[in-house]
């Protein structure tokens, strides 16, 4: 089996070319999706990023809402001039990993000649990037980013530029994630061009992890 973590900055597009890796016959998971289900009532995760943060965070049926979540954590601590996404990233990603490793362990019990694919954007800030055979980031240019944002958030431009900087100032840059990947998949063009890209790497992908188990 070849682990593989699709990384990339926010709306650089790492959900659709996930989706056109499993197209081919990659097993995916995305982190988002695992740490969503750690924050729900009752787990370990959600009990902690309530006790860090108030129940302001909460909606009336006591989920967390995830956008007041993503307010309290970028604002700036009271004695600090850095905001507390350090806080929440130190409750939320050991939880995360450990579930992704079990995913991919899995997924290597299912099918020893699988592609698992793990689409976190933090993969190198979390320091998890030693957990996969192959790392792949996906790009985009600014003014795309911020415009994929707005039209997903509903946002208008002025609004969606301020968002995107708040949250990019939390991840490495992308010139940096570039030098730290073994594949960049350049997002900036059409769905086609990206499609193409897309299937050229699967073909090195699938050949590794049938490679890995001889």
């Amino acid at each position: 089996m070849l682990k593989v973590g699709l990384t990339g900055g926010i709306a650089s597009g790492k959900s659709v070319v996930g989706e056109m890796f499993v197209s081919l016959g990659a097993h995916l998971a995305r982190a988002d999706d695992i740490a969503h289900q750690l924050m729900l009532p009752g787990q370990p995760v959600y009990n902690e990023v309530v006790r860090h943060f108030g129940s302001s965070i909460l909606h009336a049926d006591g989920s967390v809402d995830r956008s007041r979540l993503a307010d309290a954590a970028f604002s700036k601590a009271a004695d600090s001039v850095t905001s507390r996404i350090e806080e929440l990233n130190r409750i939320v990603h050991p939880a995360v990993i450990r579930r992704q490793d079990e995913w991919m362990e899995e997924m290597g019990r299912q099918d020893p000649h699988a592609v698992a694919i793990v689409e976190a954007a933090l993969i190198l800030e979390a320091g998890a990037a030693k957990r996969f055979d192959r790392l792949i980031v996906v790009t985009c240019g600014d003014d795309q980013r911020i415009a994929r944002f707005a039209a997903r958030q509903k946002l208008d431009r002025e609004a969606a530029r301020k968002e995107v900087s708040r949250r990019m100032a939390a991840q490495l840059p992308e010139q940096e994630k570039i030098k730290a990947t073994d594949y960049v998949i350049d997002n900036s063009v059409s769905l086609d061009r990206t499609q193409d890209q897309v299937r050229q790497l699967w073909e090195k992908l699938r050949s590794e992890a049938i490679a890995k188990e001889r």
